[in-house]
């Protein structure tokens, strides 16, 4: 059935059947019946699939990842579509409209997309304000909710600590744990924050920060699956240094590689952005042993990149990821990837 509408959606741009299909999602659970037969439907219940880590208990372990609910606008739709956990953003300070459309490609054959998206969201205080109102009506969801931070593409790296103190500190109260995020190849000299120097004076002072409340959130790490050895080996050893909560590996890659060899693909391919799905998953999987294996799985991490069915999910898990998350998958599995994965993990722990 999804194929079906997946070939209509796909006949759009991709950002724009992003916002269509969420939208008619939202329309639909407004009616209290639909809702219920959607979480029905898509939701496993079975406590084999409960993960504890980070200090949350998770009612599985399947997660959506930053960056296709941006502004916490579908977290009841997607809380119908059987997740575990969604994370929230990028959230800037300050709402910005990112780069230039379009900025969103598919490559079907190699089931991979491109993106150059570069933060576009509404801001830290109107996200707040969403999740302020989706807590006061959910007081008794299971959903994790994370909080994916960046830095206004007009803020120099210099000050960019001060772009996450301010998004930390607005939506502390509101998520369950929080991701900084320094790994998008779309902003401008962003990932040159990686580097020790630049990313350990933003994490101490968010940590000093989150030391300070009655209520200590979890920070985690998301990076890049371009760094060089020696680039990995600083953040493993920056983590364990400052205690990191954990890490988010990974995000897209700026390489071009594993792509189908048609001319369609060629083409898209040559489109600046980051590249996400299938091509990236032997790289991401391969990241993730090299962090296992240096850090003896002292640090929970959650897997990202390539994750469309139960296999691949396990696969990650191997590996030694705490947690998955989708995100392309989504876009070419349909509504009942989480279902899907979970069923497929049902009995495993």
């Amino acid at each position: 059935m999804y194929n079906f509408f997946r070939n209509i959606l796909f006949n759009l741009p991709a950002e724009k059947a992003h916002y269509f299909s969420m939208n008619c999602l939202k329309l639909v659970c407004n009616i209290p019946l639909v809702s219920k037969a959607l979480k029905n439907k898509y939701t496993i219940t079975d406590k084999t699939l409960q993960v504890t880590t980070l200090g949350l208990t998770f009612t599985n372990p399947v997660g959506l990842a930053a960056g296709f609910d941006k502004n916490a606008r579908y977290l009841r739709e997607l809380e119908c579509l059987g997740f575990g956990f969604v994370e929230i953003g990028t959230v800037t300070p300050v709402a910005q409209d990112g780069n230039p459309k379009p900025r969103l490609f598919r490559l079907p054959k190699s089931q991979a997309l491109i993106n150059r998206m570069g933060f576009n969201n509404d801001g830290v205080t109107v996200v707040k304000e969403r999740l302020i109102k989706w807590r006061e009506a959910n007081k008794n969801t299971q959903l994790i909710i994370g909080g994916n931070i960046g830095k206004n593409k007009v803020t120099p790296n210099e000050d960019a600590w001060k772009d996450y103190e301010i998004c930390f500190k607005e939506l502390h109260p509101y998520v369950d744990y929080f991701v900084v995020n320094v790994s998008s190849p779309n902003t401008p000299g962003l990932r040159e924050l990686q580097e020790k120097e630049s990313l350990g004076k933003i994490l101490r002072h968010l940590q000093m920060i989150n030391n300070g409340k009655a209520y200590a959130k979890p920070i985690l790490l998301k990076i890049a699956p371009d760094l060089t050895q020696s680039q990995v080996d600083d953040v493993i050893d920056l983590a364990q240094e400052i205690q990191l909560d954990g890490l988010v590996v990974s995000n897209t890659t700026i390489s071009r590689d594993n792509l189908d060899n048609s001319n369609e693909t060629q083409q898209t391919a040559k489109e600046t952005g980051g590249l996400s799905g299938l091509p990236v998953k032997e790289k991401n999987t391969a990241l993730l042993q090299y962090i296992q294996s240096k850090t003896g799985g002292s640090i929970p991490v959650i897997g990202s990149g390539g994750i469309y069915t139960a296999a691949d999910a396990i696969e990650k898990q191997k590996a030694g990821a705490k947690l998955v998350q989708v995100w392309t998958g989504f876009i070419y599995e349909g509504p009942g990837i989480a279902r899907n994965i979970c069923e497929g993990l049902v009995g495993r722990s």
